[in-house]
């Protein structure tokens, strides 16, 4: 579950990080109110989505194919105005508002299709004199999390992974005893600060790795946290995830989430259980077990077709939830065809039967529907199909499955 900027800075600032002061706003004269109660001559106006590099996004006004080409490669100077604006005045702080709110963005990690600006943050201008890059990740390879820093804040981690990996520093967390300070100031130290800034970076480094541990993070990022001409370290920008396995105990943040910045399929698959994770492809795929989702997609590749989902119902799914995910995949316009492909223990295949003729019989399927059945029921599943009248295209195993699914598909 990703968070918007401002709240996450909210979380940040319950565990001690210091982030400047700003107030989220849905209308425009909501944000203008917002920018008169922070006070000062100088703000920044912030659309908050679920993307990065907002500031050299661009509004979907700007809808040339060439316009559109530089901004998804993230380029730095495209004509018009991106997702982060500086305002010198309230007028200022208006016609940014107006431009954002309602507008789609579109920037290098949101697609052509950009997503449309609902929220703003209003935050007070910073006095910058150094930015940098501090993020808290679980290191998979090692099994611990991982404080990771770079000099080199303000650009984006993976071009400068990239391009000098040398430039990103990091320290382990120990399972046990958790994250050092001792550990936080040689950090610091090497990132090249001294001083007031050193206490500051310790400070704040222990704020996201705690902001990390009470919250059921996935990621905690700061790019970039920035350092003050009087040596205050303050995080700018932050970008957090929460681990969808615990958003169950963090109630407070679960009512947080903001439906309107997922795909809507995705959404309706979650209310219903359902992992689905909508591609690019024609062949629509309905399966049960990760493993053996992950291997239909192989195989449909293999066959010379592209899958257009990935969707898992799990080992126990009852008869509407199979309805459910085959209605999803039926209002992909890209589908031209389906394959399910169960094999069932737990699972029954005469349930998946059940829910597939369900499904068909009250979708009206129009596309060509390819079903493979193995393990618990399986007999009974086909004997179902089989009688039902309904056009369903049996298969005998995997591989016929995915010939025959490739083959309608590519006939559509």
């Amino acid at each position: 579950m990703k968070l918007h900027e401002y709240q996450a800075k909210e979380l940040l600032r319950r565990h001690g990080v210091a982030v400047p002061p700003g107030k989220a706003a849905t209308t425009v004269e909501g944000a203008v109110a917002a920018a008169q109660e922070l006070g000062g001559d100088f703000w920044v106006v912030k659309a908050q989505v679920h993307a990065g590099g907002r500031g050299k996004g661009r509004f979907a006004e700007v809808s040339d194919a060439a316009t559109l080409d530089a901004v998804l490669a993230g380029a730095a100077k495209v004509p018009g105005k991106g997702g982060v604006q500086l305002c010198r005045s309230l007028d200022d702080v208006k016609a940014a508002c107006a431009m954002m709110l309602g507008n789609t963005l579109v920037t290098k990690q949101t697609g052509r299709e950009g997503v449309k600006v609902k929220t703003v943050l209003v935050t007070t201008g910073a006095d910058i004199e150094r930015e940098l890059y501090v993020a808290v990740l679980l290191d998979r390879a090692t099994r611990r999390l991982v404080l990771m820093a770079s000099a080199e804040g303000g650009t984006e981690i993976e071009e400068v992974a990239a391009e000098n990996p040398d430039a990103i520093l990091k320290v382990w967390a120990d399972p046990i005893t958790g994250l050092g300070d001792w550990q936080c100031r040689e950090l610091a130290f090497k990132l090249g600060l001294s001083g007031k800034a050193v206490n500051g970076a310790v400070k704040l480094f222990q704020g996201c790795y705690a902001t990390y541990m009470a919250t059921d993070a996935s990621q905690v990022e700061i790019n970039p946290m920035i350092v003050t001409s009087k040596g205050e370290v303050i995080a700018l920008d932050a970008k957090m995830a929460i681990d969808d396995n615990a958003v169950f105990r963090q109630k407070e943040i679960a009512s947080w989430y903001d439906a309107g910045e997922d795909d809507a399929a995705e959404v309706e698959a979650a209310r219903y259980g359902l992992s689905f994770i909508k591609l690019d492809g024609t062949i629509g795929c309905m399966v049960n077990g990760a493993g053996l989702a992950m291997a239909t997609m192989d195989i449909c590749k293999f066959a010379g077709g592209e899958p257009a989902n990935f969707l898992d119902v799990g080992g126990g799914a009852n008869k509407d939830q199979v309805k459910a995910a085959l209605s999803i995949i039926t209002k992909d316009p890209n589908v031209k065809a389906i394959l399910v492909n169960i094999f069932g223990g737990i699972m029954r295949c005469d349930v998946i039967a059940e829910g597939v003729i369900a499904a068909v019989a009250e979708t009206g399927l129009q596309v060509p529907l390819v079903v493979r059945l193995a393990g618990t029921n399986a007999e009974l599943g086909k004997k179902l199909l089989s009688e039902s009248g309904l056009a369903i295209t049996p298969a005998n195993d995997l591989a016929d499955a995915a010939r025959k699914a490739v083959a309608a598909a590519s006939s559509k």
